[in-house]
């Protein structure tokens, strides 16, 4: 699976799939493990989203432009998932319309598939959160989550790809390792490839 654009909207796209049956449940509730309620799990995604689309927009080299994304406290759930999917598109449209030689900072210089690979993962893992809190049961998707371990875990260890994501990014135990505590992905890029990030 290629780390681009379609890939973005694919992910949204699922995430709208599996939450918009639920918009009328409770997403005050804890999204999964964290603190945040499934709705403010869902903004925090929308404004990853457009983060990311600005990086490769504005492509600052030194630290991530100054501009956030507001979603008002009347907006519900439905409404949300209206931003996740305008966020999604893009930074879709940012990652398809820029050079692949192009850099834009986030904790050094990244490329447009590291952007990618980061949207792609943020909307998969905050769905899993967001579905455990409303009690929906379903899995990440294996091709999706296998393609973010490579672009942005190139150290992960070997298994089912979406255990070995839950896992690298401290949601689940995995065979005898212990849930991490600590953890971050590589997305900017050095010599060898990405670093640390």
């Amino acid at each position: 699976m290629r780390l681009d654009g379609p890939a973005v909207t694919g992910a949204a796209a699922e995430l709208v799939r599996v939450l918009r049956p639920q918009v009328h449940g409770d997403w005050t509730v804890p999204a999964g493990p964290l603190q945040w309620s499934c709705r403010d799990t869902a903004v925090h995604v929308a404004h990853d989203l457009l983060a990311y689309a600005g990086q490769l927009a504005g492509r600052p080299t030194d630290g991530y432009l100054p501009f956030d994304l507001t979603v008002p406290d009347t907006a519900g759930p439905a409404d949300v998932l209206r931003v996740v999917t305008a966020c999604a598109t893009l930074l879709a449209t940012a990652v398809d319309t820029a050079d692949p030689d192009v850099r834009a900072w986030h904790w050094g210089p990244c490329d447009p598939e590291g952007f990618a690979a980061m949207g792609v993962a943020e909307i998969l893992l905050h769905t899993h959160d967001i579905t455990r809190g409303l009690g929906v049961p379903w899995r990440l998707p294996a091709d999706a989550s296998a393609a973010v371990l490579r672009r942005l875990f190139p150290d992960a260890p070997d298994g089912e790809a979406a255990a070995v994501l839950l896992w690298s990014t401290g949601r689940a135990p995995l065979g005898d390792r212990p849930r991490r505590t600590g953890w971050s992905w590589r997305a900017a890029l050095d010599a060898d490839g990405p670093s640390t990030g």
